[in-house]
């Protein structure tokens, strides 16, 4: 029997991928919950991919880089969330600060991932599963496991835009692209450098579909842009008109109203790509230090290509392999697999942009496993 929680409170202070992962999280918990009072508590930076979302009735930010990044202000906040007297608090990221928030949120029951110390004020903790499962069916494993959860309800991944949005992706797909132009988008950075595919590898598949008739569409945020004018700098078709930038020059909602427009997403592991799939718009991926069962694109239309190397997957930031053997894993997925599944989603889905249907429960993607040769 579910248990009557009436306050409950998730936390997820993480990036943008790990907390487009909790979406599912939200609406099972409305599913089991429909009379509950239901809280987020995320970083104020990342308050575009959740603050409309319809299961949610409020949304708690913190300013984690600013306002908020000294012990006085954490101090008031954690006040001001125990000011809410949640009976539940789900915390969804084994870090310091999203462990105390939780630890010390006052709540009748606190269960989730925490650290060593923050743990004595939880009431259960499990452990993150992320390296053998997906991390949405670890999270699941949270709610029935210790909180009263006895039902799923997994559409995958949501994202509700916010006003104005839509309005400013038209203006600018109107500004820099024709109604009849076919647009890959195309994300090149990631958080860890051996998340990221090389930018000569990026630069070939972006000269190959424009010389096609395809448009290339940019994206990423600022930390990116360096990035982006390193593959650009190595394209035949720099100069064709075909190529527009938007990285670092869009917010994360119209980021993901752009995204929809597009008729396939080429991108690493990253924020990007979970918003990608939110948004429904195909998409391949290269996974090499990244592990594939916690953090694959969550729908059964994408495809992820995996690297052949050994040390797959490292969770390693930066390679520490040298000469050739530098960023092996990337190195040895060759832009022609990635053209061959990339031509093989835009023969299945390029007429249906915009309108591919969502097929609930179908979430687990195709995984293209290559050989070393």
């Amino acid at each position: 029997m579910t248990v009557p929680y009436t306050n409950i409170l998730v936390i997820n202070l993480m990036h943008i991928g790990d907390l487009m992962l909790v979406t599912p999280v939200l609406r099972t918990l409305r599913a089991n919950y429909p009379a509950a009072r239901l809280t987020l508590l995320a970083d104020k930076k990342l308050a575009d991919l959740v603050a409309y979302n319809p299961h949610l009735d409020e949304c708690l930010f913190i300013d984690k880089k600013g306002g908020d990044n000294h012990p006085l202000a954490f101090l008031k906040f954690i006040l001001r969330v125990r000011k809410k007297r949640f009976d539940l608090v789900i915390n969804l990221h084994r870090n310091e600060r999203a462990s105390a928030l939780a630890a010390f949120s006052g709540a009748k029951r606190i269960v989730g991932y925490a650290k060593p110390g923050f743990s004595l004020f939880f009431d259960e903790v499990l452990p993150n599963q992320k390296a053998v499962m997906h991390q949405i069916h670890s999270h699941f494993a949270v709610l029935t496991k210790a909180a009263g959860v006895t039902k799923i309800d997994d559409g995958g991944l949501e994202m509700a835009l916010p006003p104005g949005a839509e309005e400013e992706a038209a203006r600018l797909w109107g500004k820099y692209f024709s109604p009849t132009d076919r647009v890959i988008a195309f994300n090149i950075g990631a958080s860890w450098e051996t998340k990221r595919w090389l930018d000569s590898y990026f630069a070939q598949c972006a000269d190959a579909f424009i010389q096609r008739g395809y448009k290339i569409a940019f994206f990423g945020g600022p930390m990116d842009t360096a990035l982006v004018d390193a593959c650009i700098a190595q394209m035949e078709e720099r100069e064709s008109g075909a190529v527009v930038i938007f990285t670092g020059k869009v917010s994360l909602g119209v980021l993901a109203a752009l995204l929809r427009r597009c008729v396939l997403f080429l991108t690493t592991d990253s924020g990007p790509m979970h918003v990608g799939v939110a948004m429904n718009v195909p998409i391949v991926t290269m996974f090499g230090a990244s592990p594939v069962p916690g953090f694959y694109p969550y729908d059964a239309k994408d495809v992820l290509i995996k690297t052949p190397e050994p040390c797959h997957p490292c969770g390693i930031h930066h390679c520490p392999r040298e000469g050739a053997d530098y960023m092996g894993c990337m190195k040895h997925i060759p832009p022609t697999i990635v053209m061959k599944y990339a031509d093989e989603l835009l023969r299945a889905y390029e007429d249906q942009v915009g309108h591919i249907p969502r097929v609930y429960g179908q979430y687990q993607c195709k995984v293209v496993e290559l050989k070393m040769e």
